[in-house]
């Protein structure tokens, strides 16, 4: 549906980092439904953008990121199995937590006619809630579908969807509900 973007925030990930182990649990039926959304989103011209972590590899490219993230021995291989991008999918390397900052996502958008963002991934706390901020700020509207987005504790989750809801008006509400309009 022409209008809409699903952007799936830092999903290719190797989660080599402290607690990696604990937001890998988290993201892990977060992705299951990220996956669900995709496929039923895709056939009606959604357009997937996966938003992702350059992991300060200034020469590298998204897909030596889906390879090294999805290695036998990566933590976050399970997560690359669930969101594995198709080939027309779209990519975004990031260099900062925002996916608008130093980055052509909003020029991308534009391309695409995107005024509607379904916003999905991890750290919602981090990542996706710096992305949705700017998004709000050059006037998209925000879904971020409570059941797509994944911290590494269940408060940092709450209070991220609560702020969402409150300071962007963003809908929280789990992904069964996303309607196009």
């Amino acid at each position: 549906m022409k209008g809409h973007a699903l952007l799936i925030i830092d999903m290719i990930n190797a989660l080599d980092f402290p607690r990696g182990d604990k937001l890998l649990a988290a993201a892990l039926p977060a992705a299951r439904n990220i996956a669900r959304l995709k496929k039923r989103l895709k056939p009606r011209g959604v357009p997937a953008i996966y938003v992702n972590d350059n992991y300060g590899q200034w020469r590298s490219d998204f897909k030596q990121v889906v390879a090294e993230c999805g290695a036998a021995g990566s933590l976050g291989a399970p997560l690359v199995k669930l969101l594995h991008p198709e080939d027309d999918d779209f990519f975004v390397l990031k260099p900062e937590r925002s996916g608008f900052r130093d980055t052509p996502l909003r020029m991308l958008l534009g391309k695409l006619g995107a005024k509607k963002l379904i916003l999905t991934g991890v750290a919602l706390d981090v990542c996706v809630f710096a992305t949705a901020t700017d998004a709000d700020m050059h006037g998209f509207e925000l879904r971020v579908p409570s059941d797509c987005v994944a911290s590494e504790t269940q408060g940092r989750r709450t209070a991220s969807l609560k702020l969402l809801r409150d300071a962007l008006q963003a809908d929280t509400r789990p992904s069964r509900s996303i309607t196009l309009r």
